[in-house]
């Protein structure tokens, strides 16, 4: 299926562009979260009326993201969790958690949002991930977790 992208997608694409996609993918994600509309010669029409409108949102969106990451740069978050005499934890540390905290810390972070390289937390002490906050701004965070002796 053919669709014209209203936001940059990674792996894909940037604003404007025409690629052709798989249906599923198409119908499922890109076009209900409105980050891709078909490629009809209607559509096209309409896209070139409102192309310096759309680019204007992007630019603003990015430059929000870029605000946003340079508070959040470098900083870290800290989390208790039940652990083990030998530094593991019983359960672990997810992206939900770390999202949680951040929004306890006054930073709008949706957990999709925080990408942990090695899967969840499973020990005790610092742990280097990165927050997406849009698909060119990305930081790195320290993430800290202490143990709790039960």
């Amino acid at each position: 299926m053919q669709v014209i992208l209203l936001d940059k997608i990674v792996n894909l694409g940037a604003l404007g562009d025409i690629v052709k996609v798989k249906d599923g993918y198409a119908r499922n994600f890109l076009i209900p979260t409105g980050r891709a509309r078909r490629a009809t010669e209607s559509a096209k029409a309409e896209f070139e009326a409102k192309r310096a409108e759309l680019e204007k949102a992007a630019a603003a969106k990015l430059a929000e993201a870029q605000s946003q990451g340079e508070k959040l740069s470098g900083s870290t978050v800290k989390l208790t969790q039940k652990a083990g005499v030998d530094g593991r934890l019983f359960g672990s540390v997810t992206n939900h958690d770390i999202a949680d905290e951040l929004k306890k810390s006054g930073y709008d972070v949706a957990k999709s949002q925080v990408r942990l390289p090695n899967g969840p937390i499973k020990t005790v002490g610092d742990t280097t991930v990165s927050v997406a906050l849009h698909t060119d701004v990305v930081v790195e965070i320290t993430v800290t977790v202490y143990g709790e002796t039960a």
